[in-house]
């Protein structure tokens, strides 16, 4: 992603505030909405190998529209593009590899092996900011033609995947979807808790994402290649503790585990918000390695407590509920930061992940005491 560097910069370049780069998001979390339920459930019928390779090359198209077009209506294709391909990837690839391990009865290494695929993620993407940054003193639009370039790799990639047996869906497809989507939301109340535990959580380490870029420009006045400097260290703090977020889990066990992750990424909103002090680098590097043990961890909870037949739909729901918190929340989050400042916009983040978090833990913990 060597884009990340410098988006938001890119967005306000071309004259859009914050208000607008999060409208865009939000549209483009509206869009994986959308499809981000179908492309599972397609997921689960055609094949996780298909779905990979149809959002591969959507990515490689949406990248290209970026690097062509100027202002919001060219940016909100390229982003709505992005979202459809997005959403056929999300969920798929990891039921690809729970079900692989589960075929090899090795499914209890899940955490480990998916935190080492999110690690080798953000050691490229340590790489990749490093790039971006100094890519983007040329002209902010480089990085994005550059982008369209290495998204072509995912292509290849994926049509040399290998679909592991399981079960399908053999009858009665759309009914099926339907009672999945009953069972996961309304009848399993474990699962519902953890989705909607996860959704909060995802909806604050992707906000932060769009949040950090002005935030270092406006408090540390960060040139943009010391911008790329700053997100390579923090994506390597998110590889290293990825690898051994397995580790951490075991020796603090499930319960422990959520209340590091949920205190973890609201205190740092909260200390972002207050201090004004060089000390937030560390603050912010302990927002990031609190990312990196949420994701796979998250991730392997939800599995855990699904069937194969189901895993990238349930997958998919995740994604769509963080999705939905995004669509709603993330353009208001934009419109506070344009009218007061980013740090009071962090605070009411945080403030609102800590209640929301806090809420379906506790909902969470007394399913697994009433069993």
């Amino acid at each position: 992603m060597l884009i990340m560097p410098i988006i938001t910069l890119f967005y306000q370049e071309n004259g859009l505030g914050m208000k607008d780069v999060l409208l865009l998001q939000g549209i483009y979390s509206v869009a994986i909405v959308i499809i981000e339920i179908p492309s599972g459930y397609f997921a689960d019928i055609w094949g996780r190998k298909s779905t990979l390779i149809i959002g591969s090359f959507l990515g490689v198209i949406g990248f290209g529209i970026y690097s062509l077009t100027y202002g919001f209506w060219g940016f909100l294709i390229a982003e709505l593009t992005l979202g459809i391909g997005q959403s056929f990837i999300s969920g798929s690839d990891s039921a690809l590899l729970y079900d692989s391990l589960l075929q090899e009865k090795r499914e209890k290494e899940y955490v480990k092996i998916e935190g080492r695929v999110l690690s080798i993620g953000n050691f490229a993407e340590t790489i990749a900011a490093l790039i971006g940054g100094f890519l983007a003193e040329m002209s902010l639009r480089t990085p994005f033609v550059a982008q369209t370039f290495v998204a072509m790799i995912a292509i290849p990639a994926a049509i040399t995947l290998i679909e592991p047996k399981r079960e399908k869906i053999k009858k009665d497809r759309w009914k099926a979807i339907i009672n999945v989507l009953k069972n996961t939301l309304i009848k399993d109340r474990k699962l519902q808790s953890l989705i909607i535990l996860t959704a909060f959580i995802g909806t604050a380490t992707l906000t932060m994402a769009w949040f950090i870029q002005p935030y270092l420009k406006d408090i540390f006045n960060y040139s943009l290649g010391e911008i790329g400097i700053a997100l390579s260290v923090l994506n390597l703090i998110v590889g290293l503790t990825t690898l051994i977020a397995y580790k951490i889990e075991q020796r603090l066990g499930q319960t422990k585990t959520l209340l590091l992750i949920i205190f973890g990424i609201s205190l740092s909103y909260f200390l972002l918000g207050f201090l004004n002090h060089w000390s937030l680098i560390l603050i912010l590097a302990f927002f990031y390695f609190t990312r990196g043990i949420a994701t796979p961890i998250l991730k392997d909870y939800i599995n855990q407590i699904t069937t194969s037949d189901v895993r990238a739909t349930v997958l998919s729901i995740r994604n769509f509920a963080i999705r939905v918190i995004f669509a709603i929340a993330g353009p208001f989050f934009g419109w506070y930061s344009d009218k007061f400042s980013i740090q009071t916009a962090l605070i009411m983040i945080g403030s609102i992940v800590i209640l929301g978090s806090s809420i379906s833990l506790t909902l969470y913990l007394r399913t697994i005491k009433n069993n």
